[in-house]
């Protein structure tokens, strides 16, 4: 294999959890709940599905459907559409429904997986090109920048900057043509075996990982050395 690609939530990050999400945005926000409604809170977010890149939605409102099909074309569907999940919870103040989209996009809600930094670095060793194929509305250059991954991606095609989504071949034709590489060359690595397994379709080879917390999967990512020759 000349090139690995690889998406991001749940394959070489994990999203923080919704109560740890919920609170961190309470604290900055300088509001106090009783911890009971805390908790209860936190978990029906989490059943709304309103935390991008964690649990999906358990059911999808009516309103929020047609949105939440093409999320990923962009920026403002993204924020549209998990926004409008989370209204479907009360919160305190009708604004936290907008702080709570913008802490998801920072570093700190994000957490490598225990293997990523020591599998990148040895794709990069090896001369093995790496791209990052992800269906999100937002850049998540800066979570690489901040975690020290970074300088081990070579190209990030990210669907809300051409305007589709995976499993669609557009964004890894893209990606392969970004890395100089041909698609029988290329095993794309992902957690969304609909999604991800889009590259199959161009003859990319496909492997997929679980999307568990970081520390329930700490070599997930481990047999893409061997599976690249």
């Amino acid at each position: 294999m000349a090139a690995v690609l690889f998406d991001f939530s749940g394959t070489l990050f994990r999203v923080e959890s919704a109560e740890s999400w919920l609170r961190a945005v309470l604290d900055v926000a300088g509001v106090e709940l009783p911890e009971a409604e805390v908790v209860a809170t936190a978990r029906a977010l989490e059943r709304a599905g309103a935390l991008p890149g964690g649990a999906a939605p358990v059911r999808v409102p009516e309103e929020v459907a047609g949105l939440w099909r093409v999320r990923d074309e962009s920026a403002e569907l993204h924020r549209a559409a998990y926004t409008g999940l989370s209204r479907q919870v009360p919160l305190p103040h009708p604004a936290l429904h907008d702080a709570l989209y913008d802490r998801h996009m920072t570093p700190a809600a994000w957490t490598p997986y225990p293997d990523a930094p020591q599998v990148l670095g040895a794709l990069r060793e090896r001369g093995v090109r790496v791209g990052v194929v992800s269906n999100i509305g937002w850049d998540l250059r800066p979570v690489f920048r901040e975690h020290g991954l970074d300088p081990f991606v070579d190209a990030y095609v990210l669907s809300y900057e051409h305007g589709v989504q995976k499993p669609h071949p557009r964004l890894f034709e893209t990606a392969c043509a970004a890395l100089g590489v041909e698609p029988r060359t290329t095993l794309m690595v992902g957690d969304d075996r609909r999604a991800d397994g889009g590259a199959a379709a161009l003859g990319c080879g496909v492997h997929f990982v679980d999307h568990l917390p970081a520390a329930e999967r700490p070599d997930g990512l481990r047999p893409v050395l061997d599976l690249i020759g």
